[in-house]
């Protein structure tokens, strides 16, 4: 069997050699090789090829005045096939770029939610340790609050200044309840209500809410953006992997790639200069987006720079904790002020028996390690808030020990880079003018015969290709020789306009940029506070890297020690480790 194919191989050769000779060669003797071929590409029943050449009246695109290895039916088999092979040549060549972008989208997503997660725990920690008596009543704003950032974040339709607004206004009640006017019993449920809705206008808070509504708006959205465009461009590179082609270009194609097949030459391929022409026709409007490509990728790279700065989505979460004790204390300081007003707007307090029972530790679980809200797999956001009574219920009278106990030290660390990685970002600009090399790309490593070759034109194999080789994109197929090109394709004109406008939301939001912010900050609620630094001692609790790793380091009262390192996998993906120490 071997020496057969070896003999096959070597009289191929010899057909392809003659026919390069002169134009107008002989047909080959027999159609064995196309047989063969045929069959190891599957497509179709070997019956209907035959033996040896036969007059090919009934073809359409593969004509020739020669016998023919071909039938009409295997014509409309090899159309199907090239139109598949391109289709696969086209993923093959994008595959890389859609795995970097797709692989980083959702390495983003997970540090978003554990971002999310973070802060929540921060937050409720907070009322935990400075605000005890009121923790359990605290727990629902604080996870619907943080349930808001994550749809927000996630693409939901909703509004950074009402879902903060709304915190303060559910948290007013209880402040008032347990810090301004506590009590032998509880403030009953209308008067409450008559506080959430007279919050904005008593302002306990001061402008805390305020700056919260700034920090967050401006942190949240181009983190939003940032995700959307992500998305956006794995949606481009699925558009551009499964075209439509037209009747014109599908034929052309035909021609290119199985053409020769029925004149026995099975091993040739297309002159660089014919291939072009036809690719180039092919993809005419793929070769469109290159313009909007680029601006997208520049776009992207734009808006990365920004949200490394003061209102990088990290920083404003992971200190909101620090925004809602500098509300508290305000409403302390204004205690006999805020009273009167309430007293005038709300009448004097209606209360009832106590229901929430206070936050509490379990001091016999020194070694116990941080445990964190938990959250199944498979739950979602919006799931989530539908069970926020029920899970307060659970977390009620013991959230404390849920979230930490005994004395620890949290704090986050990541190897001195940005929050977005830059070795994505100086991934992905290599491929700024992926789309206007497309077609180059797939002549020069795929289909195209290499320099020096004898290549086919599409009519005969010959030393080099003599007719004219246009540019790209729609305008200069207007003197293509091989591919007529009508019009535009919508779907392609679609995932322009998507582009345009995703690079008007890149572009037109205003992002602060800070040569230097200043993250020293003290809290002002009695047990917490942060501090940030280039350096850190065994005190810290964070260990020495001797490699200038940037350190943040959250000092929370009475707590064990948790570090959750930001590292990067392959340079290019990062993943969180939780390490447990004790002191």
């Amino acid at each position: 069997m071997g020496g057969k194919s070896l003999r096959l191989g070597f009289l191929t050769l010899a057909v392809l050699l003659l026919a390069a000779a002169s134009e107008g060669a002989e047909p080959p003797p027999s159609c064995e090789a196309v047989r063969k071929v045929f069959q190891l590409r599957r497509l179709g029943p070997l019956g209907g090829v035959p033996e040896f050449p036969r007059a090919g009246v009934d073809l359409q695109v593969c004509t020739s005045k020669n016998p023919t290895c071909c039938t009409k039916k295997m014509e409309e088999k090899y159309q199907t096939a090239a139109k598949q092979d391109i289709q696969q040549v086209l993923q093959t060549s994008s595959a890389t770029l859609k795995f970097l972008i797709s692989h980083n989208a959702a390495a983003f997503q997970e540090m978003f939610e554990m971002l999310i997660r973070l802060a929540e725990n921060y937050t409720s920690t907070l009322f935990c340790n400075a605000y005890g008596n009121m923790a359990a009543e605290a727990t629902v704003p604080v996870q619907e609050f943080f349930t808001d950032v994550g749809l927000f974040l996630f693409g939901t339709d909703v509004s950074t200044e009402e879902f903060v607004n709304r915190f303060f206004d559910t948290l007013f009640p209880v402040v008032y309840n347990h810090v301004l006017n506590p009590g032998p019993t509880d403030i009953s449920l209308e008067y409450g209500e008559c506080l959430r809705v007279a919050r904005r206008d008593i302002r306990p808070f001061g402008n805390i809410p305020e700056k919260a509504i700034e920090q967050m708006g401006r942190a949240l959205l181009p983190s939003r953006t940032f995700l959307q465009a992500l998305n956006l461009g794995i949606e481009v590179i699925n558009t551009t992997d499964h075209l439509h082609f037209s009747k014109d270009c599908s034929r052309a194609l035909l021609r290119m790639q199985y053409c020769p097949h029925c004149q026995g030459l099975t091993l040739s391929k297309p002159c660089m200069g014919y291939c072009l022409n036809i690719i180039r026709g092919c993809l005419a409007d793929v070769a469109e987006v290159d313009l909007h490509w680029r601006g997208y990728i520049q776009s992207l790279e734009e808006l990365s720079r920004a949200m490394s700065g003061a209102y990088n989505i990290e920083h404003v979460l992971l200190n909101f904790h620090s925004l809602v004790n500098d509300a508290l204390v305000q409403a302390q300081i204004n205690r006999p002020e805020l009273s009167e007003r309430v007293h005038k707007m709300c009448g004097p307090p209606v209360r009832k028996p106590k229901e929430f029972p206070g936050c509490s530790f379990d001091q016999n679980k020194d070694n116990q390690v941080l445990k964190m809200f938990s959250r199944d797999s498979e739950e979602t956001l919006t799931n989530r808030r539908n069970a926020q009574g029920n899970r307060s219920e659970r977390i009620a009278g013991n959230n404390c020990s849920l979230l930490m106990s005994g004395e620890e030290k949290m704090s986050l660390s990541f190897k001195g880079r940005p929050f977005f990685s830059v070795e994505f970002i100086s991934h992905l600009r290599l491929y700024r003018a992926f789309y206007g090399g497309l077609a180059d790309q797939l002549c020069g490593n795929e289909l195209a015969a290499a320099d020096g070759l004898l290549c086919w034109n599409g009519e005969d194999v010959v030393r080099s290709y003599t007719h004219r080789v246009v540019g790209s994109g729609i305008k200069a197929q207007s003197a293509n020789p091989e591919v007529k090109v009508k019009g535009t394709d919508p779907v392609i004109s679609q995932i322009i306009d998507k582009l345009k406008h995703v690079i008007q939301l890149l572009q037109g939001k205003s992002f602060p940029k800070y040569d230097k912010w200043d993250l020293q900050q003290t809290g002002s609620g009695g047990g917490v506070d942060e501090q940030i630094s280039g350096d850190c001692d065994d005190e810290d609790g964070c260990g020495g890297s001797g490699s200038g790793e940037f350190k943040r380091v959250l000092k929370i009262t009475d707590c064990k020690s948790m570090i959750v390192s930001f590292m990067h996998l392959n340079n290019e993906l990062a993943y969180f480790t939780l390490i447990y120490t004790t002191e």
